[in-house]
C-alpha cells in the first residue's frame, strides 16, 4: 500500500531532506574514509526515512456508531482517573489519556460523530507529556465536541519536550465525523479525553489504541 504522507510534513520533508543532505556531504568531504562514508550514509537515509514516517497519515475506515468513543490518537493509554475539569464541563469527569512517542502516527482524530462547539488555545510550558501536570500547564488545546447523541465530550491536546506545533483545523460549529482528521501534534505528545463519569471505560492503562479504530469508551 502506498504511504500518504500528511500535510504537516509537506514543508519538513524537504527542508529535513537539504539539511540531512547538506550536512552528509559536508561530513563526507570531512571524513574521506570508506568505511565511515558506508556509515554516514546509512544513517543519513535512516534519519530521513524515520522522519517521512513520522509524517505517514493511514486511510481509517472508523464506523459510524452513537455512543461510542473511538481513540483520537495512537499511542499508550498511560491515565484513566476522575478528575475536576474546570474549563469546559466544571465538574468532575474520568480522563483517559493518551501518550503518543515520536514513532506513533500524529494524525488526531474525532472521538464522536457531531460538531464542535468549543475551542481553546493554551500557550504554556514544555514538560514531558507523561508529566502529571502537561494537562494543565503544557502548551495545549482544549476541543469541545458535542456528539449526536447530546453528550458533550472533551478533547485536549497536549504538547510534549519537543513538541512545537498543535494543529486543529475545524472551526466552532464544524459538523465532524467519527474517525476523520482533525488535528496533528508534531513529535512526542499526548491527547486526553474527559468523558461523563458513568461512561463505560474499555481500555486499561498500559494498553495501546489505534486513532478512530480502538473503542475507548461507551457512553450510557
Amino acid at each position: 500500500m502506498k504511504m500518504r504522507i500528511h500535510k504537516e510534513g509537506f514543508k519538513i520533508i524537504p527542508i529535513a531532506a537539504l539539511l540531512i543532505g547538506l550536512l552528509y556531504w559536508g561530513l563526507y568531504t570531512l571524513l574521506p574514509f570508506l568505511v565511515v562514508q558506508y556509515i554516514l550514509g546509512i544513517a543519513a537515509i535512516t534519519f530521513f526515512v524515520l522522519i517521512v514516517r513520522f509524517f505517514r497519515n493511514p486511510k481509517v475506515d472508523t464506523p459510524e456508531k452513537e455512543g461510542i468513543i473511538y481513540a483520537p490518537a495512537e499511542g499508550k493509554v498511560v491515565v484513566i482517573e476522575r478528575v475536576y475539569e474546570g474549563e469546559y464541563h466544571k465538574d468532575d469527569r474520568i480522563q483517559v489519556s493518551i501518550f503518543m512517542s515520536p514513532l506513533n502516527v500524529h494524525v488526531n482524530r474525532s472521538p464522536v460523530k457531531g460538531k464542535v462547539d468549543f475551542f481553546q488555545y493554551h500557550p504554556g510550558k514544555f514538560l514531558v507529556a507523561w508529566h502529571p501536570k502537561s494537562s494543565t500547564e503544557n502548551e495545549r488545546t482544549s476541543i469541545g465536541y458535542k456528539a449526536e447523541n447530546g453528550a458533550n465530550i472533551l478533547m485536549r491536546q497536549i504538547a510534549g519536550a519537543v513538541a512545537r506545533r498543535i494543529a486543529f483545523y475545524p472551526q466552532i460549529g464544524d459538523p465532524v465525523a467519527q474517525g476523520s482528521s482533525v488535528g496533528f501534534i508534531r513529535f512526542g505528545s499526548r491527547v486526553d479525553l474527559f468523558l461523563p463519569l458513568d461512561t463505560d471505560i474499555k481500555v486499561k492503562i498500559g494498553d495501546l489504541t489505534k486513532g478512530g479504530e480502538t473503542v475507548v469508551a461507551e457512553l450510557k
